[in-house]
């Protein structure tokens, strides 16, 4: 006769034996049915019972990710990896692709730097990680500082007084962005004059135009300023402009990725979402041009490909996105147009 395995007791609780198992077989099943919620609080009771239960916790790191919970994943997964649960390489792709979700290249960088200086990458997986590397290093010198130092300067937000942001005699766009990101928190109504004859400003950069139209709309201006990017000028109510995250086209692009590459190569996917997102920053709230989803989703797969240092050709994503190579080709050109804009900012 088997043995009964003895009922846990925590305070004044008690659990029925294997009831760890049915919570994470519950919350297994939710995570499959993209029921994100119900999944992460099954499993974070699963954990409860069983800490360093290895299935519980790769589970709950994939329940927060696909709920995006980012940082809880990204926790979850450090915690993971330091104390040596589940299959270590693994658990490192896992890792990498939250931190690619959180854009965190920098920390990319050293984790993979971290793993070749201690020999940990056998040689089938070296290139993997070689092109993530590659790709991270670059996206880690466009992206914008963190922490202390994007914090507002002292001598920038001396440059505020009650009438004038003086934004056109700041030459650096880093500086410019400092100065843009400290009126977060502030009424922007005493600088509307001098942020729209900025939007218009053929000089004014893109970048710096969309965060200060994401503040309009945050602070919930409602009348129309003219908008001027990439030699277009169109008219727009901050108010009525989508969130800058769910852009339609943005979306339905990112989906044809996602169904081709997101079971296949989950990192490649996470790097062109990574690169189809600060695209459409720089270029909101245009849409784009041509219009052709398919090929602009060929273009995006083939410039990441370029990054990891390949040699894509545009004949076969022609075939693979059912698109003509003229269209991939004007999207391609458009890209690269975008990224050498946006390469002194972010």
């Amino acid at each position: 006769m088997k043995k009964r395995e003895p009922v846990k007791q925590k305070e004044n609780i008690i659990f029925f034996p294997d009831l760890e198992k049915r919570l994470t077989e519950k919350g297994l099943e939710c995570l499959q049915m993209k029921r994100y919620k119900e999944a992460i609080n099954l499993l974070e009771d699963a954990r409860e019972l069983d800490p360093e239960n290895g299935d519980i916790l790769i589970g709950l790191v994939l329940a927060y990710f696909e709920g995006a919970a980012f940082q809880k994943a990204k926790e979850l997964a450090k915690d993971m990896l330091l104390k040596g649960i589940g299959d270590y390489l693994q658990m490192v792709d896992l890792y990498l692709t939250v931190l690619i979700q959180l854009h965190e290249y920098t920390e990319i960088v050293l984790t993979i730097e971290a793993l070749l200086d201690e020999k940990e990458i056998p040689p089938e997986k070296s290139e993997h990680f070689l092109t993530i590397l590659q790709f991270s290093k670059r996206m880690a010198e466009n992206t914008p500082l963190q922490n202390e130092d994007t914090q507002p300067k002292e001598s920038l937000q001396d440059r505020i007084d009650l009438t004038e942001l003086n934004l056109h005699s700041i030459k650096d766009p880093k500086e410019q962005m400092l100065l843009i990101s400290s009126l977060a928190d502030k009424n922007i109504r005493p600088y509307i004059n001098e942020i729209k004859r900025y939007l218009t400003d053929s000089l004014g950069h893109p970048f710096l135009k969309t965060i200060l139209l994401n503040l309009l709309k945050d602070q919930e201006y409602d009348q129309e300023v003219a908008v001027e990017k990439f030699n277009i000028k169109k008219l727009y109510i901050p108010t009525e402009l989508p969130e800058i995250g769910s852009q339609v086209e943005m979306k339905k692009i990112e989906e044809q990725l996602k169904a081709r590459l997101e079971n296949s190569d989950p990192v490649l996917f996470e790097n062109i979402k990574s690169l189809v997102e600060r695209h459409f920053f720089i270029t909101y709230p245009f849409n784009i041009d041509p219009f052709d989803l398919h090929a602009w989703a060929a273009a995006f797969h083939i410039i990441v490909l370029e990054y990891y240092g390949s040699e894509p050709k545009i004949h076969d994503f022609s075939k693979e996105y059912s698109v003509e190579i003229s269209k991939i080709g004007q999207a391609l050109d458009r890209i690269r147009e975008i990224e050498e804009i946006s390469y002194p900012i972010i």
